[in-house]
């Protein structure tokens, strides 16, 4: 399929009119409504808007490249939209778009349409091509330009069939990204063509919507010296077992190919050692501590079951503390009914804690002892705690039984995965989380819940306020993470104190940055003012992560704002008495709590002292 049957004149729009992302989006999707090519406007818009959440399509170089793949579309499509002055649309390099490419793909159809994309993709990294566009008249000198450089591919047995040179290099590569669509083929096609530049060669394997293409072969891994994994997704690693591999966002193959393939070359990724099954990673974790990558595992497969079971127990808490109890006078079987759905829910947070960290370490063998040991310390006394050892030991463990018995007869094989490792797996795991770790850390578990119910006065606020400063360094991460997960651990334990206080400091920084856009509008963009009612919306929902962008864009301002407003919130709320014992919700679970009021002004407090520090902080920006 050549791309020109997608890309037409009526898909084609030589000067736009936004002048903001949101804007480009919107118009570009109006566009493609008025072709024909969607059945919902609003939907497939609410689509492309989840493509840019996950990482931005604004590829650099001038470029944009929106996409959804989804049922509102009729037939495959290619929207084009050029703007002269560029638009800021959160590019990778920083700069101006001027060329955009949206992409309408049908959910559930041929693949073919996908090759197409995918030319038009590597189309979009020749420089030439590039130009030609930007200085296009109308829309018949796009068409012919796309139509120029729309080569017929090579056949997949040839295209990148290399023979092994000793007088060049060779190195091998994976690139994929959420959608599979647009972001995968140009990292491909960038690292291919730096990689002729420096006279090296190399095969790049593509993980796209369209499947797998051109497959790296045993002899293609073999042969290699070295291997780059650009990647938001995941893809098979186990096959790189003993390789030297550098992992990195699908974003740096397309930024900065020549530092990956030099890097490579010089041997400066780490040496691969996968688990031995079929596991897959993503490079998302590049950089960051094994330890704490299996954590955020488990921590993350844990939090739907929280946030479920924990707003369900305090919906039933509308009826009354004791409504889901038949013996007490406030008893409603309404409240009894979703109080059991909701505890239910959350008595599984340890064992899926302990479970995914287990599983992360040691793949699918490590999930059923982990699962054991977390169920043990839910019921035997330890708790969170318990159930994070009980994850780590379940998984190392698991390592080490696989070494014990990969000597085995090869006619064992097949009754490893399903007698063998769950065997010794949940029994080893059960007899020392029963003996050894158990005991001292039920023991652990109550002298901490004592010490936090025996708080008052000074310390109370000292509590809150270092709770709701963590919740603000890095608003999802590391340390945020830890602050919610020990707030969770005292919650699940009786203790709503440290659970208020997270959640008000995690509200208020995009709570500040939605008041800061409107009291200080002069000190920010027209893109980021448009971005207030979102962030007043996310404040209010608990969901952090609104305030990144700002963050991001202006750290040494913006995060010391928010954690003194964070710590300040969190500080007022527990002195003031106010809890919440709920893991999540926001404003929509405040109602269950102790002396509402108080949480409200206090959540109210915090987000003006973030917002006028931001704003006193902040710069004029120059419009």
């Amino acid at each position: 399929m050549r791309i020109t049957e997608l890309l037409t004149k009526d898909t084609i729009k030589m000067n736009i009119e936004a002048k903001d992302k949101d804007s480009v989006i919107k118009e570009l999707v109006s566009e493609l409504d008025s072709a024909g090519i969607i059945t919902d406007a609003d939907k497939f818009e609410s689509a492309i808007q989840k493509r840019e959440s996950q990482s931005t399509t604004g590829v650099g170089d001038g470029i944009a490249i929106p996409h959804a793949q989804t049922k509102e579309v009729k037939k495959p499509a290619i929207m084009f939209g050029r703007s002269e002055e560029g638009i800021d649309y959160d590019s990778l390099d920083g700069q101006n778009a001027h060329l955009f490419f949206m992409i309408a793909a049908p959910d559930g159809q041929s693949t073919t349409h996908l090759d197409a994309l995918a030319k038009l993709s590597g189309i979009l990294m020749n420089p030439e091509a590039k130009e030609r566009l930007l200085k296009a008249q109308n829309a018949d000198e796009v068409l012919n330009t796309i139509d120029h450089y729309d080569e017929s591919e090579p056949s997949e047995e040839t295209a990148e069939t290399v023979v092994n040179n000793e007088d060049k290099a060779y190195i091998i590569a994976v690139t994929a990204c959420p959608t599979g669509i647009a972001h995968t083929y140009m990292a491909a096609d960038a690292l291919k063509n730096k990689a002729k530049e420096m006279n090296v060669d190399i095969k790049v394997e593509t993980n796209g919507s369209g499947g797998v293409k051109n497959p790296l072969s045993e002899a293609d891994i073999k042969n290699a010296s070295g291997v780059i994994v650009a990647a938001d997704t995941k893809v098979e690693m186990d096959r790189f077992n003993g390789k030297r591999l550098l992992e990195v966002p699908v974003s740096d193959g397309i930024k900065r190919p020549e530092e990956l393939i030099r890097s490579t070359l010089d041997e400066q990724g780490d040496v691969y050692e996968g688990s031995g099954g079929s596991s897959t990673q993503s490079s998302s974790s590049k950089g960051m501590p094994s330890i704490y990558k299996h954590l955020m595992n488990g921590v993350s497969n844990m939090l739907p079951f929280v946030v479920a079971g924990g707003i369900l127990i305090a919906i039933s808490f509308f009826w009354g503390i004791e409504s889901a109890n038949p013996d007490h006078a406030d008893y409603s079987p309404i409240a009894e009914m979703i109080n059991f759905i909701g505890s239910n829910a959350f008595e599984l947070m340890v064992p899926i804690l302990a479970g995914f960290i287990a599983m992360s370490i040691a793949d699918r063998p490590g999930f059923a002892p982990g699962m054991v040991g977390g169920l043990m310390a839910a019921t035997m006394g330890s708790g969170f705690l318990g159930g994070l050892i009980a994850g780590f030991l379940a998984g190392y463990l698991m390592i080490g039984i696989k070494k014990v018995t990969e000597n085995l007869p090869q006619a064992l094989d097949g009754i490893k995965p399903v007698l063998i490792y769950p065997l010794l797996g949940v029994f080893l795991t059960g007899v020392i989380m029963y003996y050894i770790v158990d005991p001292p850390a039920t023991a652990l578990n109550e002298a901490l819940n004592s010490f936090l119910e025996n708080l008052s006065g000074t310390n109370i606020v000292i509590l809150g306020a270092i709770l709701g400063g963590m919740m603000a360094i890095d608003m999802g991460g590391p340390i945020n993470k830890a602050a919610y997960a020990f707030s969770i651990a005292t919650l699940t334990a009786g203790n709503p104190e440290p659970i208020t206080a997270a959640m008000i400091g995690g509200m208020v920084p995009p709570l500040s940055i939605a008041l800061a856009t409107v009291v200080f509008r002069n000190k920010f963009t027209p893109v980021e003012r448009s971005s207030g009612p979102t962030n007043l919306v996310m404040g209010l929902s608990f969901i952090t992560e609104g305030a990144i962008p700002f963050a991001a864009a202006d750290p040494l301002r913006v995060i010391p704002s928010m954690m003194v407003g964070s710590a300040v919130a969190g500080a007022m709320a527990l002195g003031l008495g106010a809890t919440i014992p709920a893991p999540h919700g926001g404003i929509f679970v405040v109602g269950v709590g102790d002396n509402v009021l108080m949480f409200l002004l206090a959540l109210l407090v915090g987000a003006i002292v973030s917002a006028i520090l931001l704003g006193l902080l902040k710069r004029k920006e120059q419009i």
